[in-house]
């Protein structure tokens, strides 16, 4: 025992000297967002008395670290998601040090310190039983909205931070239009408090984050959908129900309800697991496309160029066709705002029509697709539309319908064999290929769909007459589950989930044309 005490003692005597031996210095050049700050000695000094004050309590410093050190693999994740620069995540350490619960002067509350009414304008839900403030998921996908927002106005991240703390209409005016589109400032003792100590927290962590870990354990996510309880997923999980209340604060009684997806969070021991950003290609696996367990890779869309920059104009090529990826929340004019192009050149180029949405998480393109693809082939997966494979190739709509024959999204079957590049001839039967089951193993809730594997059949068989016309075949007792619209949802994001095609759930739901939504609607959906 005392054995044991007395190396406890050293651990954290070994922990408190690195802390205070290694007080970062300011130096006269920072680099943050894709911006380039240039500080000059008065405001190093300035700077430099934050670092030397965050680092003045080595108990408290390590005590923050773990805090850090425990939320930053989601908070880093969701900021990829959206497309905000990575250095933001040291303004959720600025704003309330990591606590869920932290409650400011002028009643700012959670993780990121959202007031109610702010909170509400990106799709946080607040009242008496769901503070999602208090939500490490929910709080920084609504702080990322919520920057996202004043970049596109003020087109300097560095702006965009200062708007975090004077809003919208206090930047625009403090700051004019002096560094719209800038990408380097000079940082002097004039410059706001504010982003002047937000660099003090990011000099002071950087380089940290993952290092000084006194523990080793891990935030899991577990997504669930109510009416539930805490109660009962504790028992699920088998944990116990007070340890989901302590890092699950969001729900006040411990209440899930039923309105939209809930993520319960909870310590793990090891290491964090890699999770993967929900777009097709990222910063980390550019070119490779998405890989199945079974090893076989979907190449398309190919993305080049800055991808840490892709959801801005002129940074990415998609299929070697200038393009832009698309973040969570856009409507059709925010978008073509801001990649730069008129509304109806977004719709041309991308054969969109003014209803359809803009959706999170896909690339669009802002020149014209081509006439044809650079493969010759592709095989039709269970729920996949005509437009989703012109956009995944960069092939034009009209193009791809006429090489084969197949003009609307109901003609389409799984296993047809689409011609990118040729056409199918007048009387030259559709090609089919059989698709080979599907695994009963299921992707984590927030893994990449993975590719699935096409097994040609023999010649022979493969090739079958197929009419455009005819309908598939009804099952013999068709499923049927009721779908709840949720904020947020699309058609597309709906059929995917289902696996079925757009233009099916339109049919059940006798929706005509329009592709609107009204949150609590319900969908009919037949498996």
């Amino acid at each position: 025992m005392i054995r044991k005490v007395f190396t406890n003692f050293c651990i954290f005597f070994f922990y408190i000297n690195l802390v205070s031996a290694q007080v970062p210095e300011v130096p006269s050049v920072i680099y943050f967002a894709d911006m380039t700050l240039k500080l000059n000695d008065r405001a190093r000094r300035d700077i430099q008395a934050d670092v030397n004050a965050l680092y003045r309590s080595s108990s408290y410093f390590k005590v923050k670290m773990d805090r850090v050190n425990l939320y930053m693999p989601i908070i880093e994740r969701v900021l990829r998601e959206e497309g905000v620069p990575a250095d933001f995540k040291y303004l959720v350490i600025q704003e309330s040090s990591l606590i869920p619960d932290a409650v400011s002067s002028s009643n700012a509350v959670g993780f990121w310190q959202f007031k109610e009414a702010s909170a509400r304008e990106v799709f946080l839900r607040v009242d008496r039983q769901i503070d999602e403030r208090k939500s490490i998921v929910s709080s920084t996908r609504g702080a990322a909205l919520y920057l996202k927002k004043h970049q596109m106005s003020l087109d300097n991240w560095a702006c965009a931070l200062v708007s975090y703390q004077m809003g919208l209409g206090g930047a625009r005016s403090y700051f004019r239009d002096q560094y719209k589109g800038k990408r380097s400032m000079h940082i002097d003792k004039n410059s706001y408090w504010y982003l002047k100590k937000f660099l003090a927290h990011k000099v002071a962590f950087e380089g940290k984050v993952g290092r000084l870990v006194s523990n080793s354990e891990y935030l899991h996510e577990y997504p669930v959908m109510g009416p539930t309880s805490l109660s009962a997923v504790s028992k699920k999980l088998g944990v116990s129900e007070s340890h989901l209340q302590e890092y699950n604060k969001w729900t006040s009684n411990g209440k899930i309800p039923g309105d939209r997806p809930y993520v319960v969070t909870y310590i793990l021991k090891g290491i964090a697991p890699e999770r993967p950003v929900l777009v097709l290609n990222t910063p980390d696996s550019p070119h490779t496309g998405l890989s199945s367990p079974e090893g076989h890779t979907i190449g398309f869309p190919k993305i080049s160029g800055n991808l840490q920059q892709a959801h801005l104009p002129n940074e990415i090529k998609v299929n070697g066709i200038k393009g832009i990826l698309a973040s969570h929340g856009s409507s059709q004019e925010d978008f073509a705002r801001l990649a730069n192009i008129s509304q109806w050149k977004l719709r041309r180029v991308n054969d969109l029509k003014k209803s359809d949405p803009i959706q999170g998480g896909q690339y669009y393109y802002t020149k014209r697709k081509k006439s044809k693809a650079v493969v010759e082939e592709y095989v039709v997966q269970p729920g996949e539309t005509l437009w989703e494979i012109s956009q995944q190739f960069g092939i034009r709509l009209s193009s791809l319908k006429a090489k084969n024959r197949v003009y609307r999204d109901k003609q389409l079957q799984a296993g047809m064999v689409l011609k990118l590049r040729k056409y199918y001839k007048k009387n030259e039967p559709m090609a089919m290929a059989r698709i080979a089951p599907k695994s009963q193993k299921q992707n984590p809730p927030d893994a990449i769909p993975s590719s699935r594997t096409v097994t040609p059949d023999p010649p022979s068989k493969s090739l079958t007459k197929f009419n455009p016309t005819q309908k598939k075949p009804e099952m013999d007792s068709p499923n049927v589950i009721m779908h709840r619209v949720l904020p947020g949802d699309t058609l597309y994001a709906i059929s995917k989930k289902y696996e079925v095609t757009v233009e099916e759930i339109k049919i059940w739901n006798q929706m005509g044309e329009g592709n609107l939504l009204s949150v609590g609607q319900n969908l009919t959906i037949r498996k």
